[in-house]
């Protein structure tokens, strides 16, 4: 059986009856890596064909009632079957969405900085305002998120702050957040009420599995360490436990303050700073391969990809998928899901 996009679901259920006749073996936890990683491949698979089987089954039941929709003379029926087609067409939906997530590192958990741009104290205080909204969108959909480096701004907000956003195809649903995010409103730090514009870089970083091997060769390496900032009082530390990574060939710079040592600071660094590596390796893989197939959407990173609205009136609007809301207190609350669907659909 197929759906569209090649999605061959008959495979990966041959696959899965495979990994399961391996895993009922009484040699199978002899080599415990290779267990793991059978686990690890056979629930990847699930998470594709049980939600596919659920709602093509799900879709046999309300055409097996249909069938018999004028033998029922009950309006509450007929209201209830519509609700369930409805639920049903919003599953397949997000499964069409999900399905567009099949790049090598969308599965992953990532990490997402956010920058003030143009803007002083305003920049500082849209910064704050973004990372509220991205942590009640990661929220939302259940992922872990975790303050890995901040820096206050000097008079209100934060000049940048890094997040750690773990779960599954955290990397997919956020890549599309790159970019320069705009906006403008009546600032709240301007006794003069005038009309303001604020912007925010957004970076994306894939987080790479353990097996992946990124060499980084020492003489390459820069590290500085310094005091951590912090609120004040029991939270300042006295020791030079931040750290600041420089990767000095492509110029890349990764920074952590958050754990408690600077070893442990070191080594998340590092860690972001590989999965920094790679990615921009498989940047560049990819546009050699767009390249070669004529591929023509492109999409700058540092380009402005949305606008965010208040004054003269509410509006966000995303300028590469022209999708747009009124609803500005919505997307701030993390709701942010129709732009993610927008921009996989069109972009994948």
């Amino acid at each position: 059986m197929k759906c569209g996009g090649g999605f061959d679901v008959d495979k990966k259920q041959i696959k899965i009856l495979e990994f399961e006749k391996d895993m009922a073996g009484r040699d199978f936890w002899n080599d415990r890596e290779s267990a793991q990683k059978i686990i690890r491949e056979s629930n990847k698979l699930k998470e594709w064909v049980d939600p596919f089987n659920e709602i093509f089954n799900n879709y046999k039941d309300i055409i097996d009632l249909y069938k018999d929709i004028d033998l029922i003379k009950d309006e509450g029926f007929f209201i209830q079957l519509q609700k369930e087609l409805l639920s049903l067409i919003k599953k397949l939906e997000e499964f069409e969405v999900k399905k567009m997530l099949s790049g090598e590192l969308d599965q992953n958990s990532c990490y997402l900085n956010i920058n003030a741009g143009a803007g002083g104290t305003e920049a500082c205080d849209w910064v704050l305002m973004l990372s509220r909204m991205y942590q009640r969108f990661a929220n939302r959909r259940g992922w872990v998120c975790t303050e890995i480096d901040r820096l206050d701004g000097d008079v209100a907000g934060i000049k940048n702050i890094t997040f750690k956003l773990t779960g599954r195809f955290a990397y997919g649903f956020c890549k599309g957040e790159k970019g320069v995010h705009r906006l403008v409103r009546i600032s709240p730090f301007d006794s003069g009420a005038r009309r303001h514009t604020s912007f925010a870089s957004v970076e994306v970083i894939p987080e790479i599995e353990d097996n992946i091997e990124v060499d980084i060769k020492p003489d390459d390496l820069r590290v500085d360490t310094y005091r951590s900032s912090g609120a004040g009082g029991q939270h300042v530390n006295t020791t030079d436990s931040a750290v600041r990574m420089t990767h000095i060939p492509t110029g890349i710079v990764m920074t952590c303050q958050n754990e408690r040592s600077q070893i442990q600071n070191r080594e998340v660094c590092l860690k972001m700073l590989k999965s920094k590596i790679y990615e921009v390796k498989v940047e560049e893989r990819k546009k050699k391969m767009d390249e070669i197939s004529g591929e023509k959407k492109d999409i700058s990173w540092g380009s402005q990809i949305r606008n965010y609205i208040l004054q003269p009136y509410r509006l966000v609007k995303d300028t590469r998928t022209k999708y747009e809301t009124s609803d500005f207190e919505g997307v701030m609350n993390g709701e942010i899901d129709e732009f993610v669907n927008a921009y996989l659909k069109e972009f994948g």
